[in-house]
């Protein structure tokens, strides 16, 4: 299903802003944040052989939206795609445990040292409206690390078909949105400038209905 014109402009807003556009450069780890994309087991395969990082980590349990696709928990399942493409099984962690965002930083920093891995820097990778919301929680909770963040660099509408359903990408957009507004005051993440515009594209979506990702 396709983006609905009449909200494509607003959809567009989000979609900018939650994408950091961060320079990659080689880090002492790459992170791959659970969902249900799987776009980020492809991103994380990809840097590894580029030689930006040795070691990846995948987080991630599972969650009401993520169970039937990865039954097994979404870092399993990111780990066994990794693998098809070719990322050598010595080269990847998995951390099982994580529910959101703050677990995926603290439970992945708890594994590295576990492992005796000392990681002051990292590339996150996530779906790509999660950027700003994984960058704003790992400054938070992780403050010493080093990071940049990245995604597959698909433009909104090949993801949206990516993923085949406009609503949710849509939805997850909005959430996502909320809790940079939300999350610092609750501690979960350092506070991020809102733009006017990209608030007004917030309330309009929210206004149209797009709130099953919502607080």
């Amino acid at each position: 299903m396709p983006l609905p014109d009449v909200y494509r402009s607003d959809v567009e807003t989000l979609w900018d802003y939650h994408q950091l556009n961060h320079p990659l450069r080689p880090v002492d780890v790459g992170i791959g944040l659970g969902s249900h994309d799987p776009g980020v087991a492809v991103r994380a395969a990809e840097l590894f052989h580029r030689g930006l990082f040795p070691l990846v980590v995948f987080t991630g349990a599972n969650a009401p939206t993520t169970i039937a696709r990865f039954p097994r928990g979404e870092a399993v399942h990111y780990r066994e795609h990794a693998l098809r493409l070719g990322v050598p099984p010595e080269a990847v962690l998995v951390e099982t445990e994580a529910a959101n965002t703050g677990q995926n930083i603290e439970f992945t920093r708890r594994l590295l040292a576990s492992e005796g891995v000392e990681a002051r820097s990292a590339v996150l990778i996530s779906r790509p409206y999660q950027q700003r919301r994984a960058y704003a929680t790992a400054r938070k909770l992780w403050p010493g690390l080093d990071v940049v963040c990245t995604s597959r660099p698909l433009p909104l509408d090949e993801y949206v078909q990516d993923i085949g359903d406009a609503t949710r990408v849509i939805d997850m957009l909005v959430g996502d949105t909320q809790r940079i507004a939300e999350y610092p005051a609750l501690g979960y993440a350092v506070p991020q400038v809102v733009p006017p515009a990209v608030q007004a594209a917030f309330e309009r979506l929210v206004a149209a209905g797009y709130t099953s990702r919502l607080l």
